[in-house]
This record gives C-alpha cells, structure tokens and sequence, in this order.
C-alpha cells in the first residue's frame, strides 16, 4: 500500500466516523429537548428504581440493562437524579445506534451523506423518537442489534478478504476476533431482552452463508459459543445474587430459587400472552402495515424495492435482516402485551438499512454508469471503505461520467439529492412527531409522589397497582422518602402469599393505616359493600379504608 493510498484510506474512515459521531450528537441533542425530565410510571418508574439500587426486574429479568444502569448511575450521581441519568441513559444508546447505523449503511454502499440522511430519518422514526426518552431497556436492545450487525458484517469482509489472499494470516486472525467479540456482545443481548433469542436463526444463516467452512474449524466454534454463552450467564447471575446472598432492596419474583430463576428468564408469566400466531393474518398484516406507515411515512414504498436491491447485491446480509424481520414481526404480531410497538425497533432499524442500500445503488448508477450490475461496489463483498479493497488497494472503475459532472463535484452532490429527497417525508412531518413524543413538561408523576407521600398516615400499608407502585418504590429506596410506608403490589401479593386484596384489607384492618390503589374505579366501588372508604383530596386516586360496613362480617 503506498503512502499516498494510506492517507486516502484514513481519510476514508475518519469521514464515516466523523458523520457517524456528528449524526449521533445531533439525535442526542434532540432527545435531550424532548426527554422525560424526572419519574415515571409503570414500567418506567421501574426501570429508573431497579438499575439504581442493582435489583431484579420483571421478567426476563434484563440484568444486562440492569448493571449497565447501575454503573452509570454511579458514574453520574453528582450530576442529576438517578430518574433522570436512567432517562439520558435511553437517549445516548439510541443515539449511539443511530450513529452506528451510519458505518452499518456505508458497508451496504451508501456514501457518507446518504448514509447520515438515513440515519436522521432513523433516529426521527416515531417509535425509535419515544423509546430514546425515557427509561427503558429496548433502548439497550437496539443499540446491541445495531453493534451485532455491525460486527457481522465487518467479520463478512474480513472473511471475504482472507479468501482472496488465504496467505495472509494477519486476516484470519482478525476474523476470528471480529466474530468472537460479535458472539460476547450478542451476549450482552442476550442478557437484556428475550427479544435478542429471534435473532438466533438469522446470525445462524448469516454466517453459515458467509463461510460454511466454520463448522470445519471446532475450536473457533466453541470460543465463540462460549463467549456469547460466557457474558449471558454471568450477567444473568444478577438475578440469583441479588435475589439471594446480596439481596436488593426489590426483588421481583424469587430468583435465588431454581423454579423461580426460570419463571423469570423464560417470562412463563407472560407466555400465555402469545396465542394463534398463525390466526387472523390477513388483519395482522393490516395492522403491520398501518404501524409502518405510521413510520416511514410515503417511503414505505421503498422497503420492498430496498430489500430486493439488498438481495441482489448483498444476499448474505439480505438473508440476515430479512430473516430477522419476519420472524420478530411473526412473534410481535401474536403477542398482545403492553406497548408492543418497542418490538419492532430491529425490523424498523433494518428495513433503513435497505432504503440506504437502494439509495446507494442509485447513487452508483448516476456516478458510474460504466460499472457492471454484477459487480456492486460491496462494503462487505469487497472492503470496509468504499472505494477501497481490504488490503487498501484502490479498486479500479471505468472513468464514465460526464466531466462537466465532475466538475461539479458530484461525488458529494448526488448523495446529497438522494439524501434530501429521503428526508422530505421527515422533514415535513416532523415538527408533528415532535408534538407527539415530546416528554419535556411531564412531571406530573413526581408531583403525584409528592401528594401521595404527603396524604398517607405513619405506618400505612398501600395495596397499589404496578403503574403506581413502581414511583412508590422509586420514592422510597432511590430518595430514602417514607420508608414506614409498606406497598403491596399486585405482584407482592403473589411473591409473599398475602392473597386477595380483601385479605390484605382484613390483614391490616385496624392495625395499620391501609390505602388502595387500583387500576380502575369500579375495583374500589366493589370493595364498598364490605368497607367505608373516603377518597384523599390530593392525589385523587388514593383512598383510604377507614373501616368495615356494618353489614359484613
């Protein structure tokens, strides 16, 4: 490699990574502006409690959001208040895939600019916009799919090099590093959210399609298992540490048993939640397709013609991201929980990944008409920076465009066009997404700690609901408020036998102050034929069970 085709490379790379950096800044300053200011509720408030004090999470449990939220919550202490740093935490990983897609659209032929249009667009998708600001681990979840892709595709041309020159070692080594630091970082995924397990089949095609010849080689096999299996149990430890010997403050379930450990990581509560995966698919297809045109807007119909472009000139990674996408969008479509639109992060990231694609192979054909179909400027066929083969060789292409094109720079300017003209469905919708995901004036959570707090007796017992008691806790074991206060969550009740919410009422009837908090009105009228039960002013939610009716028993 001469002097001269170094310096070019270098310049290469530290473009894509300062377009990377420079995209990511500017998503984190926007999520910024629109983030969640303090505490939430329902499973916010719980991912802002739990990563704090180091405890265990509802099922599956996600220890790896968990101790990541736990180190920069130390880290960040002196800075702001742990619900706040958990909600900034959101928006700097969603950011950092934001970023990342950048390097993920160059190794699929789009230039730099086209590539940070892409990613704009990406970092604005409604659903990517919502889970960047507040607390919550599919915020951890896309970024790691981001990075898996990233290292797959890196070990895909490193693999494809060494083929072209299997002399030289130095490749194969570098291969099989780029592969088992994937593997440990899919562990990491692993250990974050179950959604991680569907990508198990597509990284299994992926690199089987790139190099059947791994089964031959044993030894690299079991490194990379035992890496990715390696990190996923010693962060799933977590659970049983916490939940046993080194008990946390809260605790979900009981994961220092065996049974209970499984309950958690296999989430056995929620499997009843996914039911006929196969039935009503003509009106889940509907439902699919109006959740992505929500998304992407008029440039949903570019998906199919991004995913047919992809095929044609990256099959491998067509194979990977295709795969991945029916069968979350399968298991997502079959399963009715909560806000199951965060399940489609990874499909919504990897259908981008397409558009840059058919982006660049437009971009190709404008700048050089001369270069045969067949044979597609690859990032991940040929090398990491286009333009360039992987030993850092310039790749010689037919010199076929129009000088007066040259003249005018075209190189920046057409992917500069296309750019623009991916961002128009964006740019005119966006101060409309901005309306709707903006989190920056809600505090009324906090307030409602505050009042509740403020209303409830010495010595109370609250009998609340998940999307209430999560703030309860943070209140109590985050800020060290009202630690008198006992609150019997619905899940509590289970975890500690208490029963029903009467046995709970008669348990404490006379001893304690005793509060309820429901989900719906219609649960504390119905506990009026047995109790006297008067509303507090303020949170108006709260009531207090004063005594029993005269009538009961």
């Amino acid at each position: 490699m001469t002097a001269r085709t170094r310096a070019g490379e270098i310049v290469r790379l530290g473009t894509g990574w300062a377009v990377a950096i420079g995209v990511a800044i500017g998503a984190l300053v926007v999520y910024r502006m629109t983030m969640l200011p303090g505490l939430g509720a329902w499973d916010t408030g719980e991912a802002q409690t739990v990563p704090t004090i180091l405890g265990t999470m509802h099922p599956t449990g996600f220890p790896g959001y968990v101790v990541l939220g736990f180190l920069v919550t130390k880290i960040l202490a002196p800075f702001a208040a742990a619900a706040t740093i958990m909600n900034f935490l959101s928006a700097m990983l969603v950011s950092l895939a934001v970023g990342a897609s950048i390097l993920v659209s160059r190794r699929l032929g789009a230039p730099p600019i086209l590539g940070a249009a892409v990613a704009i667009a990406f970092a604005l998708t409604p659903i990517v916009w919502a889970i960047a600001l507040a607390a919550d681990a599919h915020a951890l979840h896309i970024a790691l799919v981001v990075g898996v892709t990233l290292g797959l595709l890196r070990w895909e041309s490193l693999v494809r090099a060494w083929r072209r020159a299997p002399a030289d070692m130095a490749l194969r080594r570098g291969a099989d590093r780029t592969i088992v630091a994937t593997a440990a970082l899919f562990g990491v995924a692993l250990a974050n959210h179950g959604l991680s397990l569907l990508l198990i089949p597509p990284i299994g095609l992926f690199v089987l399609a790139t190099d059947p010849r791994v089964l031959l080689r044993p030894r690299l096999v079991v490194v990379a298992l035992a890496a990715c299996l390696g990190v996923a149990v010693l962060l799933y430890l977590q659970l049983p540490l916490r939940a046993g010997p080194f008990r946390a403050p809260l605790v979900y379930g009981a994961p220092n048993t065996w049974n209970g450990f499984w309950e958690i990581v296999t989430a056995r509560q929620f499997q009843g939640d996914v039911a006929g995966p196969f039935a009503n698919l003509a009106a889940k297809l509907q439902a699919l397709l109006t959740l992505a045109t929500a998304q992407f807007g008029p440039l949903i119909a570019l998906i199919p013609a991004g995913l047919l472009v992809t095929a044609v000139r990256y099959p491998r990674y067509a194979l990977f991201s295709g795969t991945a996408v029916l069968i979350t969008c399968f298991f997502a479509a079959a399963y009715a929980n909560a806000n199951i639109g965060r399940y489609y992060l990874g499909p919504v990231f990897f259908a981008w990944t397409w558009i840059a694609a058919f982006g660049g192979a437009i971009a190709q054909r404008i700048l050089e008409p001369g270069l045969a179909d067949d044979e597609p400027p690859s990032a991940t066929d040929a090398a990491p920076v286009p333009g360039f083969e992987p030993d850092g060789a310039p790749i010689t292409r037919p010199a076929a465009r129009p000088a007066w094109l040259a003249g005018l720079g075209t190189a920046v300017l057409v992917p500069a066009i296309l750019g623009a003209a991916l961002l128009v469905p964006t740019a005119t919708q966006v101060r409309d997404r901005w309306s709707k995901a903006d989190l920056s004036r809600v505090t009324w959570v906090h307030d409602w700690l505050d009042q509740a707090f403020d209303a409830m007796d010495h010595d109370a017992v609250v009998i609340s609901w998940w999307s209430y008691s999560t703030p309860l806790w943070y209140g109590q074991f985050v800020e060290g408020r009202r630690p008198d206060i006992w609150v019997v969550d619905d899940r509590t009740r289970i975890d500690e036998d208490l029963g029903e919410v009467r046995d709970v009422i008669e348990a404490n009837l006379g001893i304690r102050p005793v509060y309820v908090i429901r989900l719906q009105e219609a649960e504390v009228q119905a506990l009026t034929d047995s109790y006297t039960i008067e509303p507090v002013d303020h949170p108006g939610n709260v009531f207090r069970v004063t005594g029993r009716q005269e009538s009961s028993p």
